[in-house]
C-alpha cells in the first residue's frame, strides 16, 4: 500500500476550526456504491435500519495538555499527558506520567515545571523522546489536573482551547476518562440524536477506547506496512459482545461510530465464529488498510480525515479506496467541512 494513495489537497480554509452551533447541525455525505450523495447528520436515524446495533466509543477526552514554567528560570513549558504509570506507593496527590514535551531548551531528567496548584519533575527522558514525569500538588491530582490543565484539541485547529472546548470536545456519552483526542464522529451525537435512534428500534452499546496521540501523526513512510502503528487500549465488556451475538441472530447490522469503534470491534473479533466479538481488554496497534477483510463492522458513521492518515486507510478499507478519495474531491468541491469538528459521512455498507 503506496502511502501516497492516501494523499490529497486539503485547502486550510476546509478545516473546520470550530464546532457547529449545534451538535447535530453538521452536513453528512452519504457514500454508497452508486456514489455520494449529500444529506445532513440530523437525518442520519431515519437512514439507520430498525433493529441495527449501533456502537458507540465511551472514552473521556481529559485535560491532558498542561502550560507551565520552569524553575527557577520561568521558561516556557508545554507538556502533554500520554499515560498513567500510577505511583509506589501511589497517594492520590502524587503521580507519575508519561509525556510529551517541548520548551525552548531541552527536557531533561531534574527539570522542574511550576503548573500553579501542581508541579512536575523529569525523571527520565526516554530513548523515543517520551518523558516520564512525576507530579505532586496539595490536593488530588485528577482535582489539580482539572483546574489546571487544558483540552487537548487538535494542534492543525490553529488556536488555543476555549470554554466551550470543554463541552464540545466530548460526546455526549462519555463515560471513562482516558483520551488524548476525541472521537470525533460521535461529537456530531445530541441526546435527541440516541434518542431518535431508540425510538427507531435501533440498539445502542458502547466499547471503550481511549485515544492516543498516535492518531495526529502522519504517515511518513512510502509503505503503510513499514508505519509503526501507535497502541491504544480498548476494551469489549461481556455485555457488548452479547449485543453482537444478539445482533447477528436477528440478521441485524453493526454500525460503529467513528474509527476507534471500528479498531475496538476488529481488534475483538472471534475468528472462530464469523461476525461476532470476544470479550477482552488490552491494547490494540491494529492497523486496517486496503485488502484488510472486515469481521464484524457493516456500517460506519465517519468524519472526513487527514491526508496520509491511518483512518484515511481504515475508511478507504471499508469502502473502496478510489470510491474514497472521489468522495473526498466532491466533498472538496461542495465546501464540506472536514477534520475534528468538520461535517461527517455515513457509509451504510462496506464494500
Amino acid at each position: 500500500m503506496r502511502t501516497e494513495r492516501l494523499d490529497y489537497e486539503l485547502p486550510e480554509d476546509r478545516i473546520a476550526r470550530f464546532p457547529t452551533e449545534e451538535r447535530d447541525g453538521a452536513r453528512m455525505m452519504i457514500l454508497t456504491r452508486e456514489g455520494p450523495t449529500d444529506s445532513k447528520i440530523a437525518e442520519w436515524p431515519s437512514l439507520v435500519p430498525p433493529g441495527s446495533l449501533v456502537v458507540l466509543n465511551n472514552t473521556r477526552v481529559f485535560k491532558a495538555r498542561l502550560l507551565g514554567n520552569r524553575r527557577p528560570t520561568g521558561g516556557r513549558v508545554e507538556l502533554l499527558l500520554l499515560e498513567d504509570l500510577g505511583s509506589d506507593p501511589a497517594p492520590s496527590h502524587k503521580r507519575q506520567w508519561r509525556a510529551i514535551g517541548r520548551s525552548n531548551r531541552p527536557l531533561t531528567a531534574g527539570v522542574t515545571i511550576d503548573f500553579g496548584i501542581l508541579t512536575g519533575r523529569i525523571l527520565e527522558r526516554e530513548g523515543s523522546g517520551d518523558l516520564r514525569v512525576e507530579f505532586e500538588s496539595q490536593q488530588p491530582f485528577e482535582s489539580a489536573l482539572d483546574a489546571v490543565g487544558h483540552v487537548p484539541i487538535p494542534p492543525y485547529l490553529g488556536r488555543e482551547d476555549t470554554q466551550s472546548d470543554i463541552v464540545r470536545y466530548q460526546t455526549v456519552y462519555a463515560k471513562h476518562s482516558g483520551s488524548v483526542a476525541a472521537p470525533t464522529a460521535g461529537l456530531h451525537l445530541s441526546q435527541g440524536t440516541l434518542q431518535a435512534l431508540q425510538q427507531r428500534g435501533v440498539e445502542l452499546a458502547y466499547t471503550t477506547l481511549h485515544v492516543g496521540i498516535g492518531t495526529f501523526r502522519p504517515v511518513t513512510v512510502d509503505d503503510l506496512d513499514a508505519h509503526p502503528m501507535h497502541s491504544e487500549r480498548f476494551e469489549v465488556t461481556a455485555e457488548l459482545a452479547t449485543a453482537v451475538g444478539e445482533a447477528r441472530a436477528r440478521e441485524a447490522p453493526v454500525i460503529a461510530v467513528g474509527t476507534t469503534v471500528v479498531r475496538a470491534l476488529e481488534s475483538a473479533a472471534d475468528l472462530g465464529k464469523e461476525g461476532h466479538v470476544r470479550p477482552q481488554s488490552g491494547a490494540t496497534r491494529l492497523l486496517i488498510q486496503p485488502g484488510y477483510e472486515f469481521r464484524v463492522v457493516d456500517g460506519l458513521l465517519t468524519n472526513f480525515h487527514m491526508p496520509k492518515s491511518t483512518l484515511l486507510a481504515l475508511v478507504g478499507a471499508f469502502v473502496g479506496l478510489e470510491r474514497l478519495m472521489h468522495a473526498y474531491q466532491k466533498a472538496l468541491e461542495h465546501n464540506y467541512r472536514f477534520l475534528s469538528y468538520g461535517d461527517a459521512m455515513w457509509i451504510p455498507q462496506r464494500v
